[in-house]
Parts: C-alpha cells; structure tokens; sequence
C-alpha cells in the first residue's frame, strides 16, 4: 500500500478553524469579563429583573438621601413587619426621586440594587439570619440639594413647567422640578385618578427629562453656532435692520409683539432676540452641515443619562422650505426639545465645550455610614471647541447685560444665558424659557427654566434662575 501524501490545503484548513476556535474563546472569555465588571451591575438593577425584587423578602429597602444627609425616601417598618415607604418632603421630588409602588420610576428605580443590597456586619447579620430578621439595606446619596429644589419648586409656583439645575463642570444633577406633581405616600389612593383617560394634567410626567417643547429663541444658540462655523472670520460683520417684522417671499416673521430693534449687529441681534435677524441669517446656512450640527448637540440622539426621558428632535432637511426654514432658525416649527436637554447644551458651554455626563447618585454607604460605592465624574466628551464655547459664553453674556434676560442682572455675580418664547398653539400663550450658567467666567452652575404658556422667558422663565442663582451665592 502506498502512503497517502499530506494534504497541504487540509492542514491549512484546520489551523484556520483552530485559530478561529481559539479567537471566539478568547472574545468569550474578554466579553465574559468585560460583563463581570462593567455590565452586570445594569443588568442585574434592569427595571425587567423580577428576582431583583426578591431580595426585599431578607432586606429592608434602604434611604434615599440628599447631598447633606436629608431623607428623601424611608422605609418605615410596623411592629407586625408591614413596610411602608414615605417621602418626607410629599411632592417636593416627587419627580426626581420617584417612587417604588406601582413599578418604580426615578431613583427608586436607578438605585434599586443598591438600596436592596446590604453590607451590614457578618456579626449582626448572622443575628438576623438566626432570628428570622431582615437585614437593613444601603442607603444612596443623592447629589440632589433641598434648598435649591425648594426654591426652584416655589418659584415656579403653582405653573407647569420644568427645571433643571447641575453643575457644568461635574454633571451633578443637584435639583430637577417638574410641575404639577403629585404626592408619592398618596400615590396607591390616587393612582386611578392619575391614570384617567379624563385626566389632561399629566401629573405623573417628568416634565423636566420627558416633556418635549419648541425651544424657541433658546435655539438661536444653534442657528448663530452654526453660522460662526461656516464664517469663523466674519461673522461679527453681520448686520441687519429690523422694523418689526421680517418679509421674505410670501411669508412674514414677527418679533416678540413686533417690536422694532432697528439697526442690529449679530450681537445686538442674539441679545435682543431679534427674530427677524436670524430668519434671515437662517436662509444663509448649509443645511446639510446644519443638520450635522444638531446631531453632534445631542437631537435625534441618545442623552447620556439613565433617567427615562424623551429624545430632542431636529427634522429640517437639506430639502427644507423657505418656511420650514425661517421658522426652524428661531426654534419653532417641528423643532422638539426637553428642558434636560437644553440644560446639557447650556452646561457644555459653561465647560468650555466639553459636556459631562449628568448624574444623581454620590455614593452609596451602609446604615453605619461607611462608603462602599463613589460616583465620580465622568466626561461624554466635546459637543464643540474651547473657541466655539468661549464666543457663545460671550454671546450669552450680552443677553443679560443688554437684552432680553435683564431679570438675572445683578452685581453679585455674573450671568450669562438666553431666554426664549416658544409659540406652540394658536391662540395660546407662549411657553417661556430660560438656560444659562454664572457666574459667567468661571461657571458653578447651569440652570434651565420652562415654563408652559409663561409668556415672555425673560419675565417668566428668567427670575426663576434668578432665585436659584441667588440661593446658591448667598450661601
């Protein structure tokens, strides 16, 4: 018999499906590690992981804090075991906080796994075990802060709106109102009213992540953002005359009550809020690169949060109207977005272009007070250059010491933002915003305000930020 030779092809063959072999194991083991140490941690405090709960049958569900140790949620036990959580401060976070009846929304739900965790000690733990007792679970720190929640709450008063307030240069959420509210420890007696089909109030709606708004003026940022692009070096040389109203074609823009600004710079016109100006301006852009402005700014994308909410959305396209055109560069027509969102854009500037990644939770620590998990800050990245950010910060400085946003002027401190009046229905009031940041030079806190049919954001939206930025410099 003769010997059959090697068969080269074959070989190679089986080195390949042997290399390949060893490279899916090594992905499954890199993946498996990666889930270990990043991904687990989601999945397990997924809102859909029903075992999750059943850790509350060996573990009293832990506090809810402020930044300084004020109880925002505690579960209260009875001496026959039944557990009830309360909310001291009723409706006041209602929003922000949530609840943990009904399904759990807010921080309830975000810090799920750890307020059923429980790292008390093996000593007392094995105590409870023996004794049939519930362990007591961690408790989390918010970055939320009472006062400014308080003062924001009161000054929106009894309005429906949404307020937003961080600190740009951490992403720490440190108060977020929406109105009207409702009361967390009411919420099994109320909960059928709160779901009525007849119910038009929307009670149960975070206003501030999920109620989508035309941005109105507050959306001039993006239209004089992207003209500064495609003009790096003569946009200060912009100029335009305004009598009130703006006729291009068969349309005609109006300003706020058709009021007259004459003569505006680009400058004058963004601080004016010249509606006029920036309808024309608007005829000027490259909408394709336009529409590349508003993804890179967060529209039609995904927002770096874990809260639930509602995405912006920037529909103009290069085959726009000249309707569709003048309306969009002043912030109306489909233009959508949330407070939240106009909060991050505003943040972003304030940090010199770089936005940082919005979140609640400080640290978790056992009931006797030592930490076991921090949050640190952590940077989504840039939504425009250091340049970019310093010229708008400059832009928006001018809002409040010479145009519309004169209700947050003050020689306390620096401001700089921009206020807007968002027509939304015929025959209804405006809605009114305001975002910005101060001081303006070395920004600690960025503030976004909309207040539903408000009017003018100037006088509605803009003294809200003004109480809240006197609170925190005040102190």
């Amino acid at each position: 018999m003769k010997k059959q030779k090697p068969n080269p092809k074959s070989n190679k063959n089986i080195l390949v499906i042997t290399y390949a072999l060893v490279g899916l194991f090594v992905c499954m083991l890199g993946y498996f590690g990666y889930f270990l140490q990043v991904q687990s941690e989601n999945i397990i405090n997924n809102s859909y992981n029903a075992r999750l709960d059943s850790f509350s049958d060996r573990i009293v569900r832990g506090e809810l804090l402020s930044r300084d140790g004020q109880v925002l949620a505690r579960t209260e036990v009875a001496e026959d075991g039944t557990e009830v959580r309360r909310y001291p401060y009723d409706a006041l976070f209602a929003h922000v906080v949530g609840y943990s009846d009904h399904g759990k929304v807010g921080l309830e739900s975000l810090a799920n796994f750890y307020l059923l965790s429980s790292h008390v000690n093996l000593v007392e733990k094995t105590v409870n075990e023996l004794s049939d007792e519930k362990n007591l679970g961690d408790n989390v720190i918010t970055t939320l802060d009472v006062g400014l929640q308080q003062v924001a709450s009161d000054a929106l008063g009894d309005r429906k709106g949404a307020v937003v307030v961080m600190e740009p240069d951490t992403g720490k959420i440190l108060a977020m109102v929406s109105k009207p509210g409702y009361n967390p420890n009411t919420l099994g007696a109320d909960w059928d009213s709160l779901i009525s089909g007849d119910n038009t109030q929307a009670q149960l709606l975070n206003r501030a992540t999920q109620g989508l708004y035309p941005p109105g003026s507050t959306f001039k940022i993006v239209t004089i953002l992207e003209y500064m692009r495609e003009h790096p070096d003569t946009w200060r040389d912009f100029t335009f005359d305004c009598d009130g109203q703006y006729e291009y074609e068969d349309y005609t823009i109006s300003c706020y009550h058709g009021n007259a600004h004459g003569h505006q710079t680009l400058e004058q016109a963004f601080a004016n809020s010249c509606n006029g100006a920036f309808s024309s301006l608007g005829l000027e852009l490259n909408l394709g690169s336009m529409r590349t402005l508003t993804n890179q700014l967060l529209f039609n994308a995904q927002l770096p949060t874990a809260l639930a909410y509602s995405k912006s959305s920037f529909v103009m396209g290069s085959d726009a109207s000249a309707w569709e055109i003048l309306q969009t560069s002043i912030g109306q027509g489909s233009t959508q977005m949330t407070p939240l969102h106009s909060c991050l854009v505003a943040s972003a500037i304030a940090n010199g272009g770089v936005l940082m990644k919005p979140y609640l939770i400080d640290h978790v620590e056992t009931v006797a007070g030592e930490e076991i998990k921090k949050f640190l800050p952590e940077s989504y990245g840039p939504l425009m250059n250091a340049t970019e950010a310093s010229q708008l910060s400059e832009l928006m400085r001018l809002v409040v010491t010479d145009g519309t946003g004169s209700a947050v002027r003050t020689d306390a401190y620096t401001v700089a933002g921009k206020t807007g009046s968002a027509e939304f229905e015929t025959g209804k009031e405006t809605h009114a915003w305001f975002t910005g940041f101060a001081p303006a030079e070395n920004p600690q806190l960025a503030v976004t305000v909309l207040v539903e049919e408000g009017g003018s954001g100037g006088q509605a939206a803009a003294p809200i930020a003004r109480s809240i930025f006197d609170t925190w410099f005040s102190r």
